[in-house]
């Protein structure tokens, strides 16, 4: 992660006595495309089988959720090491995601366009 990315990612604003305030992770555009991409998730899953509860609707649930929840924790830890550990947690749980997201719209859950959408976020 180069400096650039790092200052993206961690707004001074936030900060008091440097350290970053509980809210400050809302001011975070990472943070606020991945709650949307799991307020998306959780649209999304109303729609499939009923018998996918405690399956794919739970697993991606729970990856889309694990995305912004590692951000959130990564931001709130002191060091560039902590940080970049909790990024690569939430890059696994993304990953995990549109594996999960494809094999839903194989399964015909959701249409290519609702598939679509979402791989936009």
């Amino acid at each position: 992660m180069t400096r650039k990315d790092e200052e993206g990612l961690r707004d001074k604003k936030g900060m008091v006595d440097g350290r970053y305030t509980e809210e400050s992770y809302r001011k975070l555009l990472v943070w606020k495309r991945s709650h949307a991409f799991v307020l998306a998730v959780y649209s999304l899953t109303r729609t499939f089988p009923k018998f996918e509860q405690y399956g794919l609707i739970s697993q991606l649930q729970r990856a889309s959720v694990s995305v912004v929840a590692n951000i959130v924790e990564g931001n709130s830890k002191h060091s560039q090491k902590d940080l970049l550990r909790f990024l690569d947690i939430a890059t696994g749980s993304l990953s995990e995601c549109a594996c999960l997201l494809e094999i839903a719209r194989d399964l015909l859950y959701i249409r290519q366009d609702a598939y679509n959408q979402i791989e936009l976020l």
